[in-house]
């Protein structure tokens, strides 16, 4: 006999159980379908109150309004179901709205906007609500960094290139790279939430109905709208011009990219045979009692490499045709919350795993010492080629890396063994912790920048 399913609560839209890069997050409720039914609300009473502060509606209109524009009083997935027949979900969300205000002042409800006013509007205040969270994230990110580039400032380790051992660097300096890209992500999700617009033209951007219903200009009217909801006032209706959303895609994906490059560090430096870093707590595996998975890491190089196919698909759609476009416009919507979730997932991700790396000093030691010295090979052939020759330099220097994969023994063994280098303190320069350049000085200035 199969047993009944356990009765489950109802809940609001995705909650993430495939998405555990956000499921969870505070970006997650900032952009569930109650947040958007909020905005939209929103957008739709800030409509009312700056058509009332301009003498356009009576106050108690936008009061009533207002009153009325509560998440509770509304069924979202009734509006979800709805929404199919005129193609989005503004129109059935006016119907309840006005049925919900009532006489007298039902009539005020979306006077003279259009669905695409108040969608975007909502989704720029969607967007802004998310992008503080992620601010503080990134705030939390960079400040752990700060703290790990102090504290490793001089920690030696081996630098990789094309997954090999290149030459000696520090993890005070990689911490601080890393540091870098999350200030550069901060500064252009800052910048973009800074621009992000209301959206106010009506049928097709000329704002003629508000002119019918008396508005003194389109200026006037769109600045007291954008102040109502803490948004910047656009120039022109931008229904078709979509660099609003071009913005956001571009700042968003830069930053799950930006957080992805420690990531993917991390996820190479916590291997088990390397060994330099681990998360501070791992996740487990269902199969393999021992492991410490890096979760987080994990979660952060998924999280990049979605973020750029929903950038583009934003991207796309700024070819939008006419005054209202069919389908650029209606294309943005879910790759635009999918990316604001996955950047809030990311940030939120981000800060956990940098506030509790643990870093390895001791294995970062024992791996440069892995190629017997070679790993200084470029120091030895820049103070070798002016006593030697170039040729001759490089010529012995390839001779000694050769024996010292065969032989397994130290390069500065055989260094000493070479009678053209008698005099020379061949220990001190084959010492790839004195081979970290300016590493130490590169720290202090990038972490000048605040």
């Amino acid at each position: 006999m199969t047993a009944e399913p356990a009765a489950v609560e109802p809940h609001d839209g995705d909650t993430g159980l495939l998405g555990p890069g956000w499921a969870g997050s505070a970006a997650a409720d900032a952009t569930n379908d109650t947040a958007f039914l909020r905005a939209l609300l929103d957008a739709e009473a800030a409509l009312t109150r700056a058509q009332a502060a301009l003498g356009l509606a009576p106050a108690a209109a936008a009061d009533a309004v207002t009153g009325a524009a509560d998440p509770a009083r509304f069924d979202v997935r009734s509006l979800a179901r709805r929404a199919r027949a005129g193609g989005n979900p503004v129109i059935p969300l006016v119907a309840d709205l006005t049925a919900a205000v009532g006489e007298p002042y039902g009539p005020y409800v979306h006077r003279g906007a259009t669905s695409q006013d108040i969608l975007d509007t909502a989704a720029m205040l969607v967007a802004t609500r998310t992008l503080d969270l992620v601010l503080d994230d990134l705030a939390r990110t960079e400040r752990a960094l700060a703290r790990l580039a102090v504290a490793h400032r001089d920690t030696p380790m081996p630098g990789r290139t094309l997954t090999q051992h290149a030459v000696p660097t520090t993890f005070g300096l990689k911490a601080a790279g890393w540091r870098s890209l999350v200030l550069d992500a901060r500064d252009r999700i800052a910048a973009a939430r800074q621009t992000l617009p209301a959206q106010l033209g009506g049928a097709v951007g000329t704002s003629a109905a508000f002119e019918a219903y008396g508005a003194p200009d389109a200026t006037a009217l769109t600045e007291a709208y954008a102040r109502e909801l803490g948004l910047a006032a656009s120039l022109l209706p931008w229904h078709t011009l979509r660099t609003p959303v071009a913005d956001l895609a571009g700042a968003t994906a830069f930053a799950v990219g930006a957080l992805g490059k420690p990531a993917e560090d991390v996820l190479t430096l916590s291997r088990t045979e390397i060994g330099e870093v681990a998360e501070g707590s791992g996740g487990g595996s269902s199969a393999m009692p021992h492991k410490a998975n890096p979760v987080r890491a994990t979660l952060l190089a998924a999280a990049a490499r979605r973020a750029p196919q929903l950038a583009a698909t934003l991207y796309g759609s700024l070819a939008a045709g006419d005054e209202r476009p069919a389908g650029a416009w209606h294309a943005e919507w879910e790759p635009l919350r999918d990316l604001l979730r996955l950047t809030g997932g990311a940030a939120r991700d981000a800060a956990d795993l940098t506030e509790g790396l643990r870093v390895d000093a001791g294995a970062m030691r024992r791996n440069l010492d892995l190629t017997h010295g070679l790993i200084v090979s470029e120091r030895l052939s820049a103070v070798l080629a002016p006593r030697l020759g170039r040729a001759r330099a490089k010529e012995l220097l390839t001779a000694l890396a050769r024996r010292t994969h065969t032989e397994h023994r130290p390069l500065t063994e055989l260094l000493t063994e070479e009678p053209e280098l008698k005099d020379l303190d061949v220990t001190d320069l084959a010492d790839p912790t004195h081979y970290t350049g300016f590493a130490g000085a590169l720290t202090d200035r990038a972490l000048e920048r605040r």
